[in-house]
């Protein structure tokens, strides 16, 4: 492989697809007309009935952005990476009857960068969530077919998909079905915030960051102070960029939640700024942390001490005197698949075809 730390491969669990620009269009004309297009992806060479080709979406369009996408991992030490949907384009927020098909097309630019490097890349599927639904069972189909037909290894799930904060907590029973499911068929949940539409955040430029930060937040107290973990013990959960916010209590304090949640509730190590992710691992736990950059993302800065990108975070990582050797492996390599257990076996075969 082309990373490799201390001889494991680094496994990265939060990436995002990288499809060609045109795909932009699928989504514009889309919402424009108000109509759910029929996909301009050919899937084996046959477009569904309907469809047009469209310029830029050529399977030679996607192994570019995918040999992209590839090269940024292999200047940050990244082996393999799941790529879900870009939470700033899950667009939650649009018409309802849009949703299914705008979901299916984004999974299927997920499965398509999966086959481009194989090796390199497992899916995570984009659910169609709409927040006003009676529960989340209108996401199952999607789902299932991302997970049996796809071969995708986990889901990506908004807090709060139409982003006015009118999605029922995530303890709640809307989401006991989709819940069900992954504790099923042993499929993770990676909770991502998407869009936000609070019209305080206007002034703040790239303002669905806020929407991450405490959606995220907030579902990290919902999930630790309800009852999911008990109705579904076998439920795993990473929550993106660390999170979301720090908690400001002692462990021990009772605004907190005092249950062992270390084998259900997780978090990555999307966090660009040393000292806040220095924090989140001592807070968290070593045991529950998860390696996670985003790269290529929104972690493309330049970080003066160091010269290197935020989202290069493997010698961050390795610079914390804290953590031991055996922590920096666990989080790089073991946290990753304890949690993900496809990730184990898709691992082991990649190494037998290498």
């Amino acid at each position: 492989m082309v990373g490799m730390y201390n001889g494991v491969k680094v496994l990265d669990v939060h990436g995002h697809v990288s499809s060609p620009e045109a795909t932009s269009n699928y989504l514009m004309l889309m919402m424009a007309a108000n109509t759910a297009f029929p996909s301009p992806i050919a899937t084996g060479g046959v477009l569904a009935t309907g469809g047009r080709t469209s310029p830029g979406l050529s399977p030679d369009d996607f192994k570019r952005a995918s040999q992209r996408h590839v090269d940024y991992m292999n200047e940050r030490n990244i082996d393999v990476q799941i790529i879900g949907p870009r939470p700033f384009r899950v667009m939650g927020f649009m018409e309802e009857h849009l949703t299914p098909a705008w979901a299916r097309f984004v999974n299927d630019c997920i499965h398509m960068q999966c086959q481009d490097f194989p090796d390199r890349f497992a899916g995570a599927c984009q659910l169609p969530q709409l927040s006003n639904a009676p529960d989340t069972r209108h996401v199952l189909g999607e789902l299932e077919r991302c997970v049996k037909d796809l071969g995708f290894i986990a889901t990506y799930a908004s807090p709060d998909p139409g982003g006015r904060r009118t999605t029922p907590g995530m303890h709640e029973e809307y989401w006991h079905p989709l819940y069900e499911k992954c504790q099923e068929w042993s499929i993770p949940i990676i909770v991502h915030g998407t869009n936000a539409l609070d019209r305080r955040y206007r002034v703040v430029p790239h303002n669905y960051q806020l929407g991450f930060y405490t959606e995220q937040y907030l579902a990290t107290q919902f999930l630790g102070h309800g009852d999911a973990f008990q109705r579904f013990p076998e439920l795993r959960v990473i929550v993106c960029h660390c999170g979301g916010g720090l908690d400001r209590f002692h462990k021990t304090d009772p605004h907190l939640p005092q249950k062992d949640l270390s084998k259900n509730l997780f978090f990555d190590t999307c966090a660009y700024d040393s000292i806040f992710l220095e924090a989140a691992i001592r807070q968290r736990g070593v045991d529950r942390i998860v390696f996670g950059t985003e790269a290529p993302g929104s972690g493309r800065h330049v970080i003066p001490e160091t010269g290197l990108s935020g989202d290069n975070l493997v010698p961050v990582i390795d610079a914390f005197s804290f953590l031991s050797d055996a922590d920096k492996i666990a989080i790089f390599n073991g946290n990753p698949k304890k949690v993900i257990p496809a990730m184990a076996k898709w691992e082991a075969r990649q190494a037998v075809t290498a």
